[in-house]
């Protein structure tokens, strides 16, 4: 099993000049570890709730997987994911296939039909009703792949409409950067993983047996193999676990059918204590 580490906060000692420093030493550490992926929020404010007041620090999402390229060698960068109304989908698509380029194609897209209505309204970004949102989701999901092609024809949606897709350098990543699509919907978004993407991201724990079952019903009836999408869960831990406890959480997803958890560490003011825990539990995951 592949451990990714998620990081969802920017909080931390030393405040906004440590932001920097941290996260990139921060990212050396996971790399060295054997971490295999590094990804961020797409978002522009803070959650709330348990995950952080609002007015926490939160980074933009493409210019952090930029920052983090610069200092990393090997690992797989995307954002956890991506809101598909918050960028015009053939600039999305460039930003992904320019990070690619600059990493040695190590970028991914996550992406989804975004949820945040508050944070969207606050810095009046456009949010559609939720049927419009999927929509758009497909569409941009469409845009993105006919950019990573050898396609640079127009293309004509319901509501994008792009006249030449012309992406100048090509990715690196053959034949496109890593595809993710987030989300549990039993109806639109596993369908899609199953029509178009490399990866779902599913939340483990109760129902998550049920949601594989809904992709590998969709794969059936699309005639996509099933076993050539990766399945991927998100989870969080805090400074109470214990390597024990996550091993258990680990293990039991992978029973499940998840072969890439992505975690992140929630209440670290310090996250490179998270990444010690994270490395502490690989040997054991590693080979399950």
């Amino acid at each position: 099993m592949e451990l990714g580490l998620h990081v969802a906060d920017f909080t931390w000692d030393g405040g906004t000049p440590a932001i920097g420093p941290t996260l990139a030493d921060t990212a050396r550490q996971a790399e060295a570890a054997g971490i295999s992926r590094l990804t961020v929020m797409d978002h522009f404010w803070q959650m709330g709730g348990d995950s952080g007041a609002r007015e926490n620090a939160m980074l933009e999402a493409y210019t952090t997987l930029g920052f983090l390229a610069a200092h990393t060698e090997r690992v797989l960068l995307h954002a956890l994911v991506t809101g598909a109304v918050y960028r015009e989908p053939g600039v999305l698509a460039k930003q992904v296939s320019t990070l690619d380029t600059l990493s040695g194609g190590r970028a991914g897209l996550g992406v989804g039909a975004a949820w945040y209505a508050d944070e969207a309204h606050g810095l009046g970004i456009p949010f559609p009703p939720t049927a419009e949102r999927f929509e758009r989701l497909e569409e941009a999901i469409q845009i993105c792949l006919q950019m990573w092609s050898d396609d640079e024809g127009s293309y004509q949606g319901r509501h994008y409409k792009l006249d030449r897709t012309l992406d100048s350098p090509r990715n690196l990543s053959d034949p496109h950067p890593y595809l993710m699509v987030g989300g549990s919907g039993e109806r639109k978004t596993l369908r899609m993983v199953a029509q178009y993407a490399d990866a779902c991201n599913v939340f483990g724990g109760p129902g998550s047996e049920r949601k594989l079952d809904v992709l590998r019903s969709h794969c059936e009836a699309l005639g996509r193999d099933y076993d050539r999408i990766e399945k991927t869960t998100t989870f969080s831990f805090t400074p109470d676990s214990t390597r024990g406890e996550l091993v258990r959480q680990l293990l039991e997803m992978r029973r499940v059918g998840f072969t890439v958890a992505y975690v992140f560490g929630q209440g670290f003011s310090d996250p490179r204590r998270a990444v010690e825990l994270l490395a502490s539990v690989l040997p054991e995951i590693a080979d399950a």
